[in-house]
Formats: structure tokens, sequence, C-alpha cells
């Protein structure tokens, strides 16, 4: 028999072996020397713990743990007049409607006139142009208090308006504002109108009712007199809800007359 035959012969052997030792239950093999398994094993050595360090003072990231109702009330405050405040305005960034906004909507009419309206927020045209109520909703509203001797473009305090927002910026897809950006944005709010400083407020819709007030509900509240930051303030139906709803008008032109009536001598 030849060395390759004697190999092949030995391996088949050794498989069987082993064979037979797994069907017998062997899960291990045995070494030459006994192992003492009660035995302790030698501890590892434990890695050396570098001596402890001071950490590095860190910046916080932008806008980390800054409250922003608290810096819009500090910003606004700080505004003396009305550029001053569209400044602060346009360079208040904790609010996310900014980023998706191409203009800051100041306000729009003339700042010394009696009547100071306060809508809700810029639409789609409004954000494009820059000024508050230029749609049809404005279009709306502008012949409405024409009808009643009021004008934006008007050059005598009298016969003024003066319109701006509670939101500078559009809300995407011309959603409702939401609770945490008008409780940001009221701070602004508070000080034009403080600057302005008109004879009556009228608030369209229910955000500047709920921004000045505290409380919604137009469709109650509209056409009854009540005061906010020691103005009168008529609350109205928005004229977006007038042109989805043209029955509402009648209601309207009540509230208008009560407003004449308020500002005649």
């Amino acid at each position: 028999m030849g060395i390759a035959a004697e190999i092949t012969d030995d391996w088949h052997v050794a498989l069987a072996a082993l064979a037979w030792q797994v069907e017998a239950g062997a899960d291990e093999a045995v070494g030459d020397l006994p192992i003492n398994r009660y035995e302790l094993a030698a501890e590892a050595p434990k890695p050396a713990v570098p001596a402890p360090t001071s950490p590095k003072p860190q910046s916080p990231p932008t806008g980390f743990g800054i409250d922003p109702v608290s810096a819009a009330q500090a910003a606004a405050a700080g505004a003396q007049t009305l550029d001053d405040l569209r400044e602060v305005i346009a360079s208040f960034d904790l609010c996310e409607l900014k980023k998706g906004a191409r203009n800051t909507v100041f306000a729009d009419g003339n700042p010394k006139a009696r009547v100071l309206i306060l809508g809700e927020a810029p639409g789609a045209e409004e954000d494009r142009e820059g000024r508050p109520f230029v749609g049809r909703a404005g279009q709306l509203l502008d012949r409405m208090f024409a009808a009643i001797g009021l004008s934006r473009t008007s050059p005598d305090p009298e016969t003024a308006l003066y319109i701006t927002n509670v939101l500078p910026w559009r809300p995407p897809g011309n959603r409702d504002p939401e609770p945490a950006e008008i409780a940001m944005m009221r701070p602004f709010v508070e000080r034009h109108i403080a600057l302005v400083d008109p004879a009556v407020i009228v608030v369209m819709g229910n955000t500047p009712l709920d921004a000045l007030t505290g409380h919604r509900g137009i469709l109650r509240a509209r056409g009854n007199w009540t005061q906010a930051l020691g103005k009168p303030l008529l609350p109205m139906t928005h004229p977006a809800y007038l042109l989805r709803n043209p029955s509402a008008k009648r209601e309207a032109w009540a509230d208008l007359l009560s407003l004449q009536a308020r500002l005649s001598p």
C-alpha cells in the first residue's frame, strides 16, 4: 500500500471516529493535559485611565436656550420710531415663517391716521408686493372703508387708515397662524400700536382679536366695542370671510357705520 493510500485511509478513519463522538454527544475536544475548571482565571490588566481634563467651553448653537417671546419683547422695546421697528422686525430671525417668505410685510397707509386696522398675516400677493391687504380681500377692504370716507392713501389723519398685520411673514399655504407665532409677534404688534398711537383699533379676524384680547370667536365678538392697550377696539370679520360669505356683508356694513359714529365729533 502506498503512502497516499495510507493517508486517505487514516483520514477516513479519523472522520469516522469524529462522527461517532459527535453522535455520542461529545461537544468539545479533550486535550492531553487535565484542566482545573475551578481555578480562577487570572485578572486581565486594566487599561490605563487618562487623567481627567476640563472640557473646553463651547458656544451654544444659534437660538439655543433663547425664549423667542422674551427676545421679541427686548427687540421691540428698543424701537423708538416706526423705521426702527421695521428694521428690528426684518432682522428678527427666531420665527420660522421668515425663512419661507419673500418679503417682510410691515405696514401701509398713513401712520398719523386715527384708525389702525390690524389684520392676520400676508397672503401670496402681499408677500410678493411687501404690503398688507393688496389682494382680493384688500381690494374689498378699501371699498368698505371708502364707503365711510376712510382711505389708506389719504394724507389727512381724519380720513386716513393705517394698516398692518399680526404676522409680517406669510404662513405656508395661507394656513392660520399658530398660537406660538402669535405670542412671538405680539410684542412687536403692541409696540407698533404704541408708536402709531391711533384713536381706534379695528381688528379683522380671529388672529388679531386673539393677539390683543386673548380671546377668539370673531363671529360672536364682531360689532361689539371693547378695549385693548388702552384703546377702543372694534372686532370685524376679515374681508376674506366676506368674499366666501357674501351674506355677512350686511353685518360688516353695520360695523362700519358703528365705526363712523365713533369717529364723529
